[in-house]
């Protein structure tokens, strides 16, 4: 069984939980304890530590997930009515494709059981294993990376934390629809891989670009089914993090802001927060990372692509060229733009019919400017 992966909470935290306040959120969790393991059919979200970090030549701690729990179990949840359970770990294997096939088969199972993983690594290369979760369940993925680095590599070179990305395209089955990279920072990342992204009609935002107005990214979310963030992405003075310091970076107000629209992205099935070093100061971050996606689940609003177009009032954009129609939801009050995939024998696309856009792009759209994404998005069903 898929489970049998999974190493029980430690007896530490379990003891540290028992002396939670019934307000607390860790009286509120289901723990895999020696005695029992949490009813997966009755529970929304899971949360699985990854004890691997082999592929990662920073990281100088071995993973260590107590502080970041006992910070997460220590805080006050919103009005929350899902269940959260908190499966254990996954060891580190014999080798590093040991773990990988661990963590694929745990997240495909819960995934398939519309239960969202919350993976915390652990090194970011365990986003790759995530990615190959989605092998059975015969869909395009969407993968966006909270990173300063695209995290190319050399084609011929093992996954690690730095080239993952590289394996995700290049390996069959080839399931990737769309990569966007979030906070890439220029001087860590080569002219090369900056005219690959475009090269491959990929989406990337400057750090500048989201810090300047972060409701940039809320669309890009909304489209995403996997998400994966490193922890390097987050200023080292924010993070706690001195061991590869960052002096440039996402605040921790902007990366709980990022990690909210996460979670109430109808789409998002998969989240992963990587590439700490396992320090008290760090787990402060980490906790309210993953507390925000879980407050973002909550205002979940189940939309495109749960819910029929006949809620949305439709707008029709014409141009020189084309004829752009876009949707407006009269619950939310956000955006969509049609993308008229032509018939092709492919049920893997359908889902894709509708591009999450905002009404910038709606407004760009009326002064007869061609969307980006629209145009990568059409580009990419053309190959």
């Amino acid at each position: 069984m898929e489970f049998d992966f999974l190493e029980p909470v430690n007896d530490g935290i379990l003891k540290f939980v028992s002396t939670l306040s019934s307000q607390e959120l860790g009286s509120k969790i289901v723990f895999h304890t020696q005695d029992q393991f949490p009813d997966i059919d009755k529970i929304n979200i899971a949360i699985i530590g990854v004890l691997e970090d082999r592929r990662n030549i920073n990281m100088v701690n071995e993973v260590n997930l107590n502080a970041v729990r006992k910070k997460l179990y220590s805080m006050f949840p919103g009005n929350w009515d899902a269940s959260i359970a908190d499966l254990g770990d996954i060891l580190a294997g014999d080798a590093v494709e040991d773990t990988y096939f661990a963590l694929k088969k745990v997240a495909s199972a819960l995934i398939k059981k519309k239960v969202i993983p919350i993976v915390l690594g652990g090194s970011q290369d365990l986003t790759y294993a995530m990615y190959r979760a989605y092998d059975d369940l015969e869909q395009m993925v969407n993968l966006v990376s909270v990173d300063n680095k695209f995290d190319f590599g050399k084609e011929n070179e093992s996954v690690s934390a730095n080239s993952y990305l590289t394996k995700i395209i290049i390996d069959e089955p080839n399931n990737l629809f769309n990569y966007c990279n979030i906070g890439y920072q220029t001087y860590y990342n080569s002219q090369e891989e900056i005219d690959l992204i475009e090269k491959l009609f990929f989406d990337a935002y400057r750090l500048g670009e989201i810090s300047n107005k972060i409701a940039l990214a809320e669309p890009v979310f909304r489209d995403a089914d996997l998400v994966s963030i490193d922890l390097n992405s987050v200023k080292s003075s924010v993070s706690g993090n001195m061991i590869s310091f960052e002096p440039n970076g996402f605040t921790g107000k902007e990366i709980c802001a990022l990690a909210r629209y996460a979670g109430i992205s109808d789409k998002v099935t998969s989240f992963g927060v990587f590439n700490h070093n396992s320090t008290t100061a760090e787990s402060v971050i980490i906790a309210q990372i993953v507390w925000y996606f879980i407050e973002g689940f909550h205002y979940r609003s189940k939309e495109y692509p749960f819910g029929s177009r006949t809620n949305y009032l439709k707008y029709i954009v014409p141009l020189e060229e084309e004829e752009l129609i876009f949707y407006k939801s009269d619950k939310t009050e956000r955006w969509w733009i049609e993308i008229p995939f032509e018939v092709n024998g492919s049920n893997k696309l359908k889902r894709n019919t509708l591009l999450p856009c905002s009404y910038d792009e709606y407004l760009a759209a009326c002064g007869q400017e061609l969307p980006e994404r629209w145009w990568k998005a059409q580009r990419k069903n053309a190959l």
